[in-house]
């Protein structure tokens, strides 16, 4: 599994993911729509956590910078 998540991404994932989890823990965001979020806040964690993202592999993006030499 080869990484292809740079830096930022991970950042902006993880940012996403938190503010998704207060949005539902504080109950601006509740039902299905609620459990959608949470869904998704995981996906972005774990994604982060392990700097791979699948669907990133079908779409073929890859947002780690390269070294220009």
């Amino acid at each position: 599994m080869k990484k292809n998540m740079g830096s930022s991404d991970k950042t902006l994932r993880i940012a996403l993911a938190i503010i998704m989890i207060t949005l539902v823990a504080t109950d601006v965001v509740s039902g299905v729509l609620g459990y959608v979020l949470l869904g998704v806040s995981i996906v972005f964690a774990l994604t982060s956590f392990i700097s791979f993202c699948p669907l990133y592999t079908l779409l073929g993006i890859d947002t780690i910078a390269k070294n220009k030499e």
